[in-house]
């Protein structure tokens, strides 16, 4: 086996973090019982932070991002898994301080690994990526509170990683999509996916009056974060929900106890990075079975590493649609 491996690495200066393809040795991977040829990784929003030195994700430079990736188990010293084997690492430590999927090969513990499931192949695993087991995450929490079909649904930064997928979920589930987004020209976009309504985030602030609006949505899928979530919870209908899992729109919010007391809501906080391999894998088997979404290449953009940084500006901008995949 070759002892030198590529990958993309950032490495911080007085000024900045600048980003370089290079050439690195097997024996400098972190400590792991599993060593993994990497085959496809994903970009997210954490990557990109993680990239660029922003603070509260990376401690250490130099240092090579990447939260996902899928590929082949080239070396084990696991009993539950064997050379050859197809598997998928999302989360824990990968891409934040543990070197991360933007490379040809990981080495992590077997206790972050999952099997790819029967149905799905590698490459749309990674389309999904952290961003599809953050939607599912969301949507399986949504669906155990109170239900899908039928049901009148929300989606904020609908036309990312994670509201694009939740947007092709929740239409498949049989749920009324209002999707909303500050890119007016993704609107063909957003249809496509499943959309029956789009609004902008002005659209949004300007119809919902808080602290209590006239009830509106069932259910929300909220990535935004920050001065989103009040607009959201005053406009959710009696026993309505929110699932939040992002930050983009800031990191906290005011809001009032009146949608609580006097209509029931609940705000569902989802996490994906810290659960356990158990419901990471409940997820992954329902995308793979029931919740399959077909084709995801309409969805999706595929990049090699070394056009990763020009996608990497684009998603901390704001200005990313759908999912970057990373072939490596």
């Amino acid at each position: 086996m070759t002892k030198q491996y590529l990958a993309l690495q950032s490495t911080k200066n007085e000024k900045e973090n600048l980003l370089s393809i290079v050439e690195r040795e097997i024996s400098d991977l972190p400590e792991g019982d599993i060593l993994i040829k990497v085959e496809y990784s994903s970009l997210n929003y954490k990557d990109a932070m993680s990239a660029k030195g922003y603070p509260g994700v990376t401690k250490e430079y130099p240092h090579t991002p990447g939260i996902d990736a899928a590929g082949f188990i080239v070396e084990s010293a696991s009993q539950d898994f064997k050379e050859g084997d197809s598997v998928i690492v999302t989360g824990y430590d990968l891409g934040m301080n543990t070197s991360g999927g933007f490379a040809e090969y990981i080495r992590v513990p077997s206790s972050w690994i999952i099997p790819l499931p029967e149905g799905l192949s590698m490459k749309d695993s990674m389309i999904l990526g952290t961003a599809g087991l953050t939607a599912g995450l969301s949507i399986n929490a949504l669906e155990r509170h109170r239900g899908i079909q039928g049901l009148n649904s929300l989606i904020t930064g609908s036309t990312g990683g994670v509201g694009s997928i939740a947007t092709l979920l929740l239409s498949k589930l049989g749920a009324n999509v209002t999707a909303v987004t500050g890119k007016e020209d993704k609107a063909n976009f957003l249809k496509s996916l499943g959309a029956n309504e789009i609004l902008t985030r002005d659209d949004l602030f300007e119809t919902v009056r808080k602290p209590l609006n006239k009830p509106l949505w069932d259910i929300a899928v909220d990535v935004a974060g920050g001065d989103m979530v009040p607009y959201i919870l005053a406009a959710l209908k009696p026993s309505g929900a929110v699932a939040c899992s992002g930050l983009v729109a800031g990191t906290s919010f005011e809001s009032s106890i009146f949608p609580f007391i006097l209509r029931g809501v609940s705000l569902l906080g989802i996490d994906s990075v810290e659960i356990s391999l158990k419901a990471k894998e409940f997820i992954w088997k329902k995308f793979s079975s029931e919740w399959s979404l077909g084709s995801l290449e309409s969805i999706s953009k595929e990049v090699s590493l070394s056009e990763l940084s020009d996608e990497i500006d684009l998603i901390l901008s704001g200005n990313q649609t759908g999912r970057i995949l990373v072939k490596i």
